[in-house]
């Protein structure tokens, strides 16, 4: 009987383990290499398993340094999410590792007469039950993870993308408190459980309380992101019907006015009522379809701010395949690399201002391609250069790469022969 309830002791150990590295991945993803999976797993094994006692420093500090370093060999992701991990699973852990331990001890030794720390001198009764309390705590271990799992999993992985350096930091903030609190009680205070279970359950809401924390702040955004792009899209459609009733209007009107000029001999008259007709229709022809409403105001607004400047602006972009991409995201790629191009462009002389924009699907990428003229670089004393046009150092560039690399792309740039090239490639999922 005994043999049968360690076997199903382990069993629960295992699927434990597995729960809560599923808890982990989906707040942290694992490395994608095999061996470091299979190494991690293992690593898991011992580390999860953790036995903690009142005023144990080294059942405390060294499952520290281990979940500190298991996070950083075993799971990708950047520095912010990887300390925010440790300040969210240490303690909870910790706190349902020493409840487990320290209840099903207590329960033992109230209901049998076992000497304690004497195991080898237990009769088969009390070595039964000890072992029936272990397997039975091991299932309650089980069933919190489990639990914990149907609540939290749909929260990390929606956090985890959206959130930017400076809201990692506040929620990390927020969780010193459960971190400090569950390390400092156990270790220092008395074995009371009137004050050391309620600090660990605390410790357990705090914990999964900043998870939701993270979902909230990240859910929040993406209610504001939606909300700019659904007046962005009001905005352009109210901006096309207007353009088309103004359309309808200019045509009733050219009829007359070409009736006018074919009965009139050339004069200087009859050239600026051409100029006129030329200017009134020159502002629909800036409504480029590419498939994304998103892109279509964008490149409205700077086709109009590129004519002001006597910039000659070309753009071919096909975005009918490509919706992965969210809608700010597609106004910092475009719409930054087109403001710097404009920028750069204005330096030059007028027949020099030319700007050409490709985008659409290549093979299994997205590419963007934005090309202008730019002030060439001039040599000094034969060895050092220098370049006119500012905005290479701008954060433009540096938003743009950050939103690229979301999607694990990439953002190129070259400036040479008085051409500025910024491409940007990123696989389609």
């Amino acid at each position: 009987m005994i043999l049968f309830l360690d076997i199903l002791s382990m069993g629960f150990s295992l699927l434990y383990i597995f729960v809560l590295l599923k808890i982990i991945h989906t707040f942290l993803p694992l490395r994608k290499n095999i061996f470091a999976r299979l190494a991690a797993v293992l690593a898991a094994s011992f580390l999860f398993e953790t036995v903690v006692y009142s005023n144990d420093f080294v059942g405390l500090f060294f499952p520290l340094l281990g979940m500190c370093a298991y996070i950083s060999l075993f799971h990708s992701g950047n520095q912010a999410k990887k300390i925010t991990s440790v300040l969210v699973f240490y303690p909870a852990l910790i706190a349902v590792n020493y409840l487990i331990q320290d209840i099903g001890s207590k329960v033992f030794f109230t209901i049998s007469s076992a000497p304690p720390e004497l195991s080898s001198g237990w009769t088969y009764e009390q070595l039964l039950l000890s072992t029936a309390i272990h397997t039975f705590c091991m299932l309650l271990r089980l069933l919190f993870w489990i639990m914990s799992w149907q609540i939290l999993h749909k929260y990390p992985g929606e956090a985890t993308s959206n959130l930017t350096l400076k809201m990692w930091f506040i929620i990390d903030v927020f969780m010193l408190a459960p971190f400090t609190a569950i390390f400092i009680i156990i270790y220092f205070m008395p074995e009371n459980p009137l004050i050391v279970y309620p600090i660990c359950g605390t410790s357990l809401f705090s914990s999964f309380g900043c998870i939701y924390l993270a979902s909230y702040i990240s859910d929040s955004l993406q209610t504001a992101y939606h909300v700019k792009e659904l007046e962005m899209k009001q905005k352009h459609y109210h901006e096309r019907i207007e353009a088309e009733e103004k359309v309808c209007s200019v045509y009733h009107d050219m009829k007359n006015h070409l009736l006018v000029l074919q009965n009139q001999a050339a004069s200087p008259k009859t050239e600026e009522m051409l100029h006129v007709l030329q200017s009134q229709v020159a502002i629909y022809e800036d409504y480029t379809h590419t498939g994304n409403d998103i892109l279509d105001i964008i490149l409205k607004e700077k086709s109009a701010l590129a004519r002001e400047k006597q910039i000659a602006l070309s753009v071919t972009a096909d975005l009918n395949e490509i919706d992965f991409i969210e809608p700010l995201d597609i106004s910092t790629l475009f719409g930054n690399g087109l403001d710097n191009a404009l920028e750069a462009s204005g330096q030059l002389p007028e027949e020099e201002r030319v700007i050409l924009v490709k985008s659409g699907k290549v093979q299994n990428f997205f590419s963007v391609l934005i090309q202008n003229n730019c002030v060439k670089e001039r040599t000094l004393h034969g060895n050092t250069t220098t370049k006119k046009d500012r905005f290479l150092h701008g954060y433009g560039i540096s938003n743009m790469r950050k939103a690229a690399r979301k999607y694990n792309g990439e953002l190129l740039t070259k400036c040479e022969n008085g051409k500025f090239t910024l491409k940007i490639l990123i696989p389609i999922p």
